[in-house]
C-alpha cells in the first residue's frame, strides 16, 4: 500500500468549533462517524445538549 501524503488526508469541519481537522489513523474504522476535533470539543457539545 502507498503511503498518502499529509496534505492529502481527508478533512471535516468540526461541529462545535468550526475548525477543520484532518483524518487520523485511530479513525481510520469510523470516519464517517467522527464530528468532533477533539475531546474538548466533543465535551463542550454534550454540556451544550444538556443546558
Amino acid at each position: 500500500m502507498s503511503k498518502i501524503k499529509k496534505q492529502h488526508l481527508p478533512e471535516k469541519i468540526c461541529v462545535v468549533c468550526g475548525r477543520p481537522f484532518s483524518w487520523r489513523k485511530k479513525w481510520e474504522k469510523v470516519w464517517d462517524e467522527v464530528k468532533y476535533c477533539s475531546d474538548k470539543c466533543r465535551q463542550k457539545r454534550s454540556a451544550n445538549v444538556v443546558l
